[in-house]
């Protein structure tokens, strides 16, 4: 996976129907448990597509928190979409 990717590879997990979220500055999630196993053929297929994005957690994580998709540990929030509210 190349950089210039990470937003697609953020809409690919979203339509798979996953609530990818970073969680604080250095980690990201790509959805709960449920989440994850209802769309687990379709994730193997966008990790298969988008191969290795390690090297660039730091990168989706800051474009995560860019579009709002985040939680912080000890925040009010228990979804990334209460940020909005919070603010």
């Amino acid at each position: 996976m190349q950089a210039s990717e990470i937003s697609t590879f953020v809409d690919a997990v979203i339509k798979a129907g996953c609530e990818i979220c970073a969680v604080g500055h250095e980690s990201y999630v790509l959805g709960d448990l449920e989440e994850m196993d209802t769309a687990a053929d379709e994730l193997e297929r966008i990790d298969k597509k988008f191969g290795d994005r390690d090297f660039l957690k730091l990168e989706i994580v800051a474009y995560l928190r860019s579009i709002g998709r985040y939680l912080d540990p000890g925040s009010p929030a228990t979804h990334w979409t209460e940020n909005m509210k919070i603010q």
